[in-house]
């Protein structure tokens, strides 16, 4: 029996998805590489058909991070594996519509290549296509860069890459800083070592959205498997490969993240950094030696690896991938630690407690430290008005923790919740600037460079006309100082929060009591996640219950807890502070009787279930501040506990 009529009869016992046998089908007829041919020829023999399954069950889409997933499948074929590299990395990307691997890459360049030159045509720009592409160390990283601008320049456009691993935000700065079109990160963030991912940006330095994230993926789709031999053998002859100008250039930008750089002469902070093995140590550690800081690097975790030896998880917001830096932090009596992931968007912390010991710091609480301060900052500057201003604004997400509310209140600043994803805040702050050069242009007749204005000039004329970005983050360890970059950025969050580390400790005092601080002044707030994975198309098809019976069956009490409050994003018409509509999206927004809420949400990077959960009280004295922690923490446990159990219900049917 031939290799597609045992596919076809697979298909016919159940035993492979009606999806996975069309997409199979396909791509056996498309005229693949011979290794190809003999992965699927063996998965096919050795009746895989649960790893078929996985990998061809549909195609892989645009998230909130881009496209990402395995480029080592769970049962790689000999074909595959060929002979692998020093750090493990097989001879080939695994077969499969549902990877990462050069078809999926080179038809994700093509679509992003098409839609970038419809859309320039479509503006009346005349402009040949331009590129950044950056990656980070992982499997495949520097090969799927290297074949995304060979077949980006195959198609007529110009392309641009790094001389090795650079980080996420350097990739957005660049983009704006050449005025290229389009971006690129080949990265999977703080995934395990056997995925990869394809993070298109747009020519404002942003992750796509609406209407391009749909026009590309749209493009993509358009792309037959058959025109995709032409473009899988790498030319690198057209491409420009950057040099140390564009490091200098994203380093100088970096450094101003530091309000008050002064601080740093205050007193000597002293540093334990760890790169996890990725690309923070490029900027992040001369950004800190720059500073005047006094830098340890955890040496065991310092050269590129794809691997990751040395943790479980390359995800800084994990204990067990900050226990090397902190080890050296409590030998060498440091002040922090801090610590980015692969691709150095995110950054995890620990600080030296009055204790004397590393204590972990959640993003939620990092991110409330670095607005408290950097708000009390700018009107000690005179850059914000002292009273606050409803020009000024914080951003995060709806899943980020409600302290930063009650800071943006307390400070007179307006706060804006968006959606999950960087993206979704990059994009209020590209209709910032949007505004403000249309004011100029109708009001003044002043056509406005944004990116050639002094900082300083625009944070006046944003004030004035439209609304001053001040500071932004996520809940997933993910913060923006200003507007030069239009991602996360961990090499700046590393200054930013070095100096606030600094101010702190130029007072005698730790991190920690001046969270408390921030707790006696707001109320205690903290927050809880549950995670629920499920792999492969089963595991699509649990979350896909979950996320459909919380619409149309919402949850009415967890225990004796009632539901007072229940919006559901994707049916709703949810408004921001700025008025404007929020985006339609698979999100629940719960609130408790308690006073109590979660979120609930498929990722989009993962195949995993996410709950956020909030919880806070009140804090009248420091004396009480250690019992209502406690309550509140033995709450938020139980509460979680019974979201876990109803989802888990919901999942199963």
């Amino acid at each position: 029996m031939s290799t597609l009529s045992a596919i076809q009869a697979a298909g016919q016992a159940g035993k492979l998805l009606p999806d996975a046998v069309k997409n199979l089908t396909t791509w056996l007829g498309a005229s693949l590489p011979a290794w190809a041919v003999a992965s699927i020829d063996e998965l096919v023999a050795k009746d895989a058909w649960d790893e078929l399954n996985n990998r061809f069950y549909r195609d892989l889409e645009f998230g909130t991070g881009g496209i990402r997933g395995r480029t080592i499948a769970h049962l790689p074929t000999n074909a595959e594996t060929g002979a692998p590299s020093a750090q493990g990395t097989p001879a080939h990307a695994a077969i499969g519509s549902n990877i990462l691997n050069d078809f999926t890459l080179t038809r994700a360049t093509i679509g992003l290549f098409r839609y970038t030159k419809k859309y320039l045509a479509q503006s009346g720009r005349s402009e040949v296509p331009a590129l950044v592409i950056a990656h980070d160390v992982r499997h495949f990283s520097r090969h799927f860069c290297e074949l995304a601008a060979s077949v980006w320049t195959k198609l007529g456009g110009n392309a641009y890459i790094f001389e090795g691993p650079r980080s996420t935000p350097q990739l957005s700065f660049t983009v704006r800083h050449l005025k290229a079109h389009a971006g690129v990160v080949i990265t999977a963030s703080h995934n395990p070592p056997h995925d990869n991912g394809f993070k298109a940006y747009f020519e404002d330095g942003a992750q796509v959205v609406a209407p391009h994230d749909k026009g590309i993926v749209d493009e993509v789709n358009a792309v037959p498997l058959a025109d995709l031999a032409a473009y899988l053998v790498r030319d690198i002859t057209r491409v420009v490969t950057l040099g140390r100008p564009a490091d200098d250039a994203y380093l100088a930008v970096a450094s101003k993240a530091a309000i008050d750089p002064a601080v740093f002469k205050k007193t000597k902070l002293k540093i334990a950094f760890t790169n996890i093995h990725g690309t923070g140590g490029v900027i992040s550690v001369p950004l800190l030696l720059h500073a005047g800081a006094e830098v340890h690097e955890v040496k065991e975790q310092t050269a590129f690896d794809a691997r990751f030896p040395t943790v479980k998880s390359p995800n800084p917001e994990n204990a067990e991938a900050l226990a090397l830096a902190v080890k050296l932090a409590e030998s060498q009596n440091l002040d922090v630690v801090l610590a980015t992931d692969p691709d150095c968007d995110r950054m995890g912390v620990a600080v030296r407690g009055p204790d004397g010991k590393q204590h972990l710091l959640t993003g939620n609480q990092i991110g409330a430290l670095l607005a408290e301060y950097r708000l009390n900052k700018y009107k000690e500057l005179g850059v914000i008005p002292a009273a606050g201003s409803d020009r000024v604004a914080i951003i995060k997400t709806f899943v980020t923790t409600s302290l930063q509310d009650a800071i943006g209140r307390g400070h007179g600043v307006k706060v804006v919740n968006t959606l999950t994803g960087f993206k979704w805040i990059a994009a209020k702050i590209k209709g910032y600037e949007d505004r403000l050069k249309a004011v100029l242009l109708e009001e003044q007749g002043i056509a406005l460079d944004y990116d050639a204005t002094p900082f300083e000039t625009r944070v006046k004329l944003l004030q004035r006309h439209a609304t001053f970005y001040a500071f932004g983050c996520e809940e997933s360890y993910g913060y923006l100082p200003n507007d030069y970059v239009r991602d996360k950025d961990g090499n700046a969050a590393c200054l930013m929060f070095a100096e606030v580390c600094a101010a702190v400790k130029a007072q005698g005092k730790t991190v920690i009591e001046y969270l408390d601080e921030v707790y006696l002044k707001y109320g205690f707030y903290l927050e809880g996640v549950v995670n629920l994975y499920y792999e492969g198309a089963s595991g699509a098809a649990k979350i896909k219950r979950i996320l459909e019976t919380y619409r149309s069956a919402p949850p009415k009490a967890f225990g004796e807890v009632a539901v007072t409050k229940f919006e559901d994003f994707g049916r709703q018409d949810i408004r921001d502070a700025d008025g404007e509509l929020i985006p339609k999206q698979d999100l629940y927004v719960v609130t408790l009787a308690n006073g109590y809420s979660f979120a609930a949400r498929g990722s989009g990077t993962e195949p995993k279930m996410k709950f956020y959960v909030f919880a806070s009280a009140p804090v009248k004295t420091a004396a009480e501040l250690a019992m209502v922690k406690g309550q509140v923490k033995a709450e938020l446990d139980r509460i979680k506990a019974l979201i876990e159990a109803d989802a888990q219900k919901r999942a199963e049917g």
